[in-house]
């Protein structure tokens, strides 16, 4: 049988509901698929039919992401799904081409997802670029004098305050979401969540704790702070809670530094791998990318392997043009390059910094030699990654 591949409507949402319910086992009331619905409305969808019924979807959610302090268009691939007696007949993988066309056509030049499996979506130039950091922590551990200025306040209503917080906080990470008040209403904010926002003595917001309590355990679905004052406020307040839970479960940056803070550290600690990326337009993303424009550099040109997206195979030729890094896909004249070749997956895992240049060459997962190896060294950020969303 032949199947067509198109974008979807709004009419097919029956069948797109339907199938996501089946697909990832779950029920919807007629007030959540509503809200489903309209959250679907800002998507762009795909899907391939067979004899007019929908057999397998793809959804791309438009975002904006923050590399190196610049906001970048990403493509979120989300609710991948097809039904069970259409799947590993290569449907996924054709819509998945098309959707990531689709987005180099908008300006997407990078894709976000959450994997059900690595090795399938590294067949499509998907590579892991951020992991979770979850601790369990006895609450006793909590339990000192914070030496805090300020105090905290629920208040799930103050979107600016919590926006400000937000903002100054994953300015030092690289790759999280530029949040809209839209998305904090949609995916941030729910109806079980306590959000508390802390405040110095000069009643300016310094961190939040969004967090529920339940079987004597205090989950925190996020935190945020501007400052170590911001931090301290927020472990005070969770510490409060000690008539209420004797355990805190949370999710922190991969570069964490909590344990220096507490007494007795030696709590469970462990690093899960999370999303995936991948770069989709790569002379376009090169072209924007916020490098490091006071690092001394050799011209580096990088040969790239894209097996499915072609079009991305190529030499790309970083140098100085007037004191800025310019790319080309001509060697300029003249000029002496340092090498690089890699796959579209390490080259997204570089430019995020997930992994150093020199880290994949000692593992032979890129080639490279001395000069181009540091010229992308110097050129590429060292801010660790970090996502708190999920879609």
């Amino acid at each position: 049988m032949s199947d067509k591949m198109r974008k979807l409507a709004r009419e097919d949402n029956p069948e797109i509901f339907k199938l996501s319910q089946f697909a990832f086992q779950y029920s919807l009331s007629q007030e959540e698929l509503i809200e489903q619905e309209e959250e679907a409305a800002h998507h762009e969808i795909w899907g391939c039919f067979e004899e007019e019924q929908l057999s397998a979807k793809v959804h791309m959610i438009p975002l904006n992401v923050n590399i190196n302090g610049k906001a970048m268009k990403m493509g979120g691939i989300a609710a991948v799904a097809s039904w069970p007696e259409y799947r590993r007949s290569g449907k996924i993988k054709r819509l998945l081409q098309e959707v990531l066309r689709s987005m180099k056509s908008t300006g997407h030049t990078i894709s976000y997802l959450h994997p059900f499996s690595v090795p399938f979506y590294r067949k499509y130039g998907y590579e892991l670029t951020f992991n979770q950091r979850k601790y369990q922590i006895p609450m006793d551990s909590l339990k000192k004098k914070w030496k805090a200025s300020g105090y905290a306040r629920r208040n799930k209503n103050n979107y600016e305050d919590l926006q400000k917080v937000y903002s100054a906080y994953i300015s030092a990470f690289n790759g999280a979401l530029i949040r809209d008040k839209k998305w904090w209403n949609q995916r941030i904010i729910k109806k079980d969540t306590m959000t508390t926002i802390c405040y110095n003595e000069q009643n300016e917001a310094e961190g939040y704790l969004l967090y529920h309590v339940k079987n004597q355990i205090l989950h925190v679905e996020e935190l945020a702070y501007v400052n170590l004052n911001g931090l301290k406020l927020i472990l005070q307040l969770i510490s409060n809670h000690d008539s209420m839970a004797t355990k805190v479960e949370m999710t922190v940056p991969d570069n964490d530094h909590l344990p220096m803070l507490i007494d007795e550290p030696r709590y469970e600690q462990k690093v899960v791998p999370y999303f995936m990326s991948r770069i989709v337009d790569v002379f376009s993303f090169l072209q924007d990318y916020p490098y490091n424009q006071t690092a001394e550099m050799i011209p580096v040109k990088i040969a790239v392997e894209d097996d499915f997206l072609p079009e991305n195979n190529c030499t790309y030729y970083l140098s100085k043009v007037n004191g800025r890094v310019g790319v080309s896909t001509e060697k300029p004249n003249e000029l002496e390059f340092g090498s690089i070749n890699c796959s579209v997956q390490y080259l997204t895992s570089m430019f995020l910094s997930y992994n150093r240049p020199t880290e994949l060459a000692e593992l032979q997962l890129i080639e490279g030699d001395k000069n181009g190896l540091q010229s992308l060294e110097n050129l590429i950020s060292y801010k660790q990654t970090y996502l708190p969303d999920f879609f």
